[in-house]
């Protein structure tokens, strides 16, 4: 049995680079950083265990980004993604990317979409801090109730930036 590769690409924004990982066609990370090593590490030993190739273009993931940084701010939507998670994470990560570009959400706003309001606050950051295919599954998009921006695994600036693009800030 012969097994695929997990191929990457590196784009260019303008918060900074953005690297891309997909796996049989199926995005499986993406974040903020000119090294897909980094987003390589934070995959699962199965899903590494499969190696990590350079390419110059994934095709729809790639074309999605683009189009999204040129305004289509639901482009992202379309990119088919997979990551790993309980039953609990995965109605989270699925209530987040019903989060509409141009909207914000809390985090205890964030478990009851997701069906999971007792967890509230808490499950919901979890979900964020795991996250391993941003912005296509929108973290940045959460908001603490108190107020401000949050954590975000990429820095403050890049949740402010993707926020602004989306006209989510004024």
């Amino acid at each position: 049995m012969t097994t695929t590769t997990i191929e990457a690409q590196v784009l260019p924004t303008p918060t900074g680079p953005l690297s891309l990982l997909s796996h049989e066609g199926i995005l499986v990370a993406a974040g903020f950083t000119a090294d897909p090593e980094e987003m390589f590490a934070r995959l699962s030993p199965a899903m590494r265990a499969h190696g990590l190739t350079r390419v110059d273009d994934l095709g729809h993931a790639a074309r999605a980004v683009r189009d999204y940084l040129d305004g289509d701010l639901t482009a992202l939507d379309t990119v088919e993604v997979s990551q790993p998670g309980s039953p609990g994470r995965q109605r989270l990560l699925t209530a987040l990317r019903e989060v509409p570009a141009g909207t914000t959400v809390t985090y205890a706003e964030l478990a009851e979409r997701a069906g999971m309001p007792r967890t509230a606050a808490r499950a919901a950051g979890g979900a964020c801090a795991q996250n391993l295919i941003a912005p296509f599954v929108p973290c940045h998009r959460v908001l603490p109730s108190i107020g401000g921006f949050g954590g975000y695994y990429y820095g403050t600036p890049v949740k402010q930036w993707l926020l602004t693009h989306e006209k989510a800030l004024g």
